[in-house]
């Protein structure tokens, strides 16, 4: 769950790694500055032993994998708890999917994550790296 959160964090919601970093080390019962800093960096692709930069969780196919009856998300998410099975992971493609006073999506992932790439390859492009 850190992972995905940090990934939608950092490449979706294009927010920069150290904000989500000392949120979550504020939080955590288990934080460690070296190990949330450097998961961080490594979910956001500027760490020193970094996942490549055009690794970009996508935060539906994650919840199918790893929560494909929606168990965790009913848990946690209660406004999502009325929707059967794993349309709790896309609740905009359900008709009363926001009936139970979930917000609306704020992003679409396809098109932030393609933005995050073009930052990306930007970046890498200015520095002279092929990208």
């Amino acid at each position: 769950v850190r992972m995905i959160t940090a990934s939608f964090l950092t490449k979706d919601l294009h927010v920069w790694w150290p904000v989500g970093a000392r949120w979550f080390l504020d939080r955590l019962l288990d934080g460690d500055v070296a190990s949330n800093n450097h998961g961080w960096q490594w979910v956001a692709g500027t760490g020193t032993d970094a996942a490549p930069y055009f690794r970009v969780f996508n935060p539906v196919t994650q919840g199918r994998r790893f929560d494909p009856r929606g168990d965790y998300v009913r848990r946690w998410v209660p406004e999502l708890a009325h929707l059967p099975g794993p349309q709790v992971h896309e609740p905009w493609t359900v008709e009363d999917g926001y009936a139970g006073g979930y917000p609306r999506r704020i992003v679409d992932h396809a098109e932030e994550r393609a933005e995050a790439l073009a930052r990306y390859r930007a970046v890498r492009g200015a520095t002279g790296r092929p990208g």
